[in-house]
């Protein structure tokens, strides 16, 4: 990894990862426990002691990991997890687009008064840095491409509106109140672990259980990043002096549609089914995204950072994991 602009080594430090027992925030994680650092891990409270995929890494990891379980919403909360922390890693959010048509409101409490809660108690403590996750939703349908961080944002669902409401956010406190805050906005990310909310997954166990593939949309593009380099990106951006007060996208630089993705997956899986598209899985005609491609040149600027792994390499990865896995997915129900 390059030390360009690095600051701080991550052996010792205290760290806080909201949305730890989630697909990016359970990998960054394992990172940070990996290198060293003191990781709190901030997953959402239930009665079963459920970590999420917490839960599925090695015990060795898990117990380098100290996990507070909370609710984003509550103040108090986020105040006792982040005293004496040094660098937090804002991951969590509900982040499905359709859950977020059907309970806007728990989305935006938890988007935007839970990352307003975040950035309270990092003030309160003077936390040293704050990475704050974004997503290349936030754009809408591309304007022009390929996308950069200077494109207008348009609230194209429920979910893309409370996280431009969270960007905002964390935009405000830097400039108002000189918090260290650097904003980094992933295109789709992909790999082990990911929900079967996500296309990948969904294309993955449905080919594995089915002799058909049940999809929305087929013509809509997308950037797709393999979790590893985007678990780099974070880390450099928390060791970076110079991307505070900086937005910064995370993408490859490479679309595909979605009906090609799905032909690629089945065919690296040797796999003869049919893919279908579903109405119901189709978003409403003014909030389908129909464009997502990424101008990643301010991270190879800022950070250093360029994706690494190909989309046919990390693609192979992921069907081997998904394929030895399959008991922790429901391919006959469709996952908003």
């Amino acid at each position: 990894m390059s030390t360009k602009g690095k600051f701080m080594d991550w052996q010792g430090k205290s760290v806080l990862v909201t949305g730890a027992g989630g697909f990016i925030g359970s990998h960054l994680t394992e990172k940070l426990a990996g290198l060293g650092a003191r990781v709190r891990a901030f997953v959402r409270y239930n009665s079963r002691n459920d970590w999420g995929l917490i839960e599925t890494l090695p015990s060795e990891v898990k117990e380098k990991i100290q996990v507070i379980t909370g609710d984003l919403r509550d103040s108090e909360t986020c105040r006792n997890a982040m005293n004496g922390v040094d660098t937090v890693f804002h991951l969590a959010a509900l982040i499905a687009i359709p859950y977020s048509y059907v309970h806007p409101r728990e989305v935006v409490e938890n988007n935007i008064m839970g990352t307003l809660n975040i950035l309270n108690a990092a003030k309160e403590y003077e936390v040293e840095k704050i990475i704050h996750t974004s997503t290349s939703e936030v754009y809408g349908t591309a304007q022009y491409v390929p996308i950069d961080e200077k494109h207008p944002l348009q609230g194209q669902s429920p979910y893309s509106a409370s996280k431009i409401g969270a960007d905002k956010l964390a935009e405000s406190f830097y400039r108002s109140y000189d918090l260290r805050i650097t904003t980094l906005r992933p295109f789709n990310t992909y790999g082990p672990r990911q929900s079967a909310r996500a296309v990948i997954p969904t294309i993955i166990t449905q080919a594995l259980a089915k002799d058909e593939v049940v999809l929305g949309s087929l013509w809509p593009t997308r950037d797709f990043s393999y979790v590893d380099d985007i678990v780099d990106g974070f880390i450099r951006s928390g060791e970076s002096k110079n991307c505070v007060g900086e937005v910064i996208n995370m993408g490859s630089g490479f679309e595909i549609s979605i009906k090609d993705l799905a032909d690629k997956i089945i065919s690296l899986m040797g796999k003869k089914v049919r893919i279908v598209s579903d109405a119901k899985r189709v978003r409403p005609a003014r909030s389908e995204v129909e464009r997502l491609i990424a101008d990643n040149s301010k991270a190879r600027k800022l950070l250093g950072w360029e994706p690494r792994i190909s989309l046919d390499e990390g693609l192979k990865k992921t069907i081997t994991w998904f394929s030895d896995s399959p008991e922790r997915y429901r391919p006959d129900i469709y996952n908003i």
